[in-house]
């Protein structure tokens, strides 16, 4: 297969070419792990799980490596704030071991649940600390660091492509940003390799700049370099990490090695909702249980994500995810029937329109097309067929009875809690009326625990589905 991909840095289609022929080094940015796996991050990982599943289709040894961010990643990328693990930990009056577990934990069972294969190495940032010392070392002996009083400071007036990956008019750039972070700097957008300034940051090491923990940034390279080498074929992300977090990788990557870092970078669009812009104020960061508490199967979100392309963005609605599970249910339907009646599975075959879709920059709509006609026309050893597109698109088409059942369920229970909840709202009510309203409020958490939340209206109380945990 003829694999072209497009290249971030090129901004063009290439065709993809690994550095070791019939294999493939591909390391996925993973989650910060300080908050539930919205939908956003379903999507980016679903494409990245599509590119594995491509690239082992096509015929290549994948070694997926991914990351876990579970301390240094502030809440601004740009080093400024506090570290969102920490920052977490206050709040939820936890430990920021407790919150980094708790939260990745429900990353992996959001992947199980819309069908991402584990990577082959997944490496927390705290388990890797030596690594990025002896990473920042390696720069501070090639000269291209510097020390404030935050820490030790990457100089990018050293690396003299900065810019260039993210296309950044370095000099365009007003001149006051970033100096309220650091005025130290002697750049604006220079960024923290170590920080040693918080004092009451509990999670820290020892080093030899003093105590405290790595920045954000040093932690992909020393990772993905430990496990792929100082040059690999992909490199995984959201496109908002272009302008800082890649844009940083690859200058202290190859700063430190005097290499070329990642031949190939693979970036997924936004995701909104609704048309608007995904944010905690919004309330609008749905995860997987507020799919499956509206009575929708999580596969339903994976075929709503092969329904465009990665490279554009998307737009979210409860009436799309709706249309694409009854798309689904029909084809597991149809899926199910066949199991009946099995004949026997000849080797891979060639797919008339499949292989061209998916090898065309992973056009997964086009592939979704030819699945959905090759279930129709019925022609040929349609079961082997489906198993082979299975490969690629991830759907479980080889569980669709099981499937079909785990949606009805989700369903019933859905409707069960939805009458349950109404039952409770009539309550709260009418204690409300008698001015019962203590007892009235404490019926609020009943109703929150059955998966819906209600809102008092001129025109009396409204049930709706729960937004995103918080």
């Amino acid at each position: 297969m003829n694999l072209r991909l497009y290249n971030t840095p090129s901004r063009r289609v290439e065709e993809f070419v690994p550095l070791v022929p019939g294999q493939v080094g591909m390391y996925c940015c993973g989650l910060t792990v300080y908050f539930y796996t919205h939908i956003g991050n379903l999507r980016a990982y679903a494409n990245s799980d599509v590119l594995r599943r491509t690239l082992e289709y096509a015929g290549f040894r994948v070694k997926q490596v991914m990351n876990v961010t579970d301390v240094g990643h502030m809440t601004s990328d740009e080093d400024s704030g506090d570290d969102k693990v920490e920052a977490r930990a206050q709040k939820e009056g936890k430990t920021p071991w407790e919150i980094a577990r708790f939260y990745e934990d429900y990353f992996w069972r959001s992947m199980d649940l819309i069908n991402v294969q584990r990577p082959h190495i997944v490496c927390r940032a705290t388990d890797h600390i030596a690594d990025m010392i002896d990473l920042i070392k390696r720069l501070e002996e090639r000269g291209y660091t510097y020390r404030t009083g935050v820490g030790i400071i990457f100089d990018t007036s050293k690396f003299p492509d900065y810019g260039k990956f993210a296309g950044l008019d370095l000099d365009g750039q007003q001149a006051g940003f970033r100096v309220d972070v650091d005025p130290e700097r002697r750049n604006p957008w220079d960024f923290a390799l170590w920080v040693t300034n918080q004092p009451k940051h509990i999670m820290q090491w020892d080093s030899p700049w003093g105590r405290g923990f790595p920045g954000w940034h040093i932690e992909c390279s020393a990772m993905s370099m430990k496990y792929l080498g100082e040059q690999f074929d992909i490199h995984t992300g959201g496109i908002d990490h272009v302008k800082i977090h890649h844009t940083n990788e690859i200058a202290q990557s190859e700063g430190a090695t005097g290499k070329h870092f990642v031949r190939h970078w693979f970036h997924t669009q936004f995701l909104n909702v609704d048309g608007h812009k995904m944010s905690k104020s919004l309330g609008n960061l749905y995860t997987i249980d507020d799919m499956m508490q509206r009575g929708f199967h999580p596969l339903s979100a994976r075929y709503f994500f092969l329904g465009s392309s990665y490279r554009k963005p998307a737009n979210f609605t409860w009436e799309a995810l709706g249309s694409s599970q009854t798309t689904l249910v029909r084809l597991w339907q149809k899926c199910a029937d066949l199991g009946t009646v099995s004949p026997a599975r000849p080797s891979r075959q060639p797919i008339p329109g499949f292989d061209e879709a998916i090898a065309d920059d992973l056009n997964t709509a086009k592939a979704l097309a030819v699945l959905l006609e090759t279930l129709n026309s019925r022609s040929g050893d349609v079961i082997a067929q489906l198993e082979t597109m299975e490969q690629v698109l991830g759907l479980d088409l080889k569980h669709a009875a099981q499937r079909l059942d785990e949606l009805h369920k989700l369903q019933v229970k859905s409707s069960e809690n939805e009458k349950k909840a109404q039952v409770l709202v009539e309550k709260r009510t009418q204690l409300r009326k008698e001015k019962k309203y203590a007892e009235a409020d404490a019926l609020r958490a009943q109703i929150d625990s059955l998966g819906f939340v209600v809102e008092d209206t001129p025109s009396g109380p409204r049930l709706k589905p729960k937004g995103p945990s918080t």
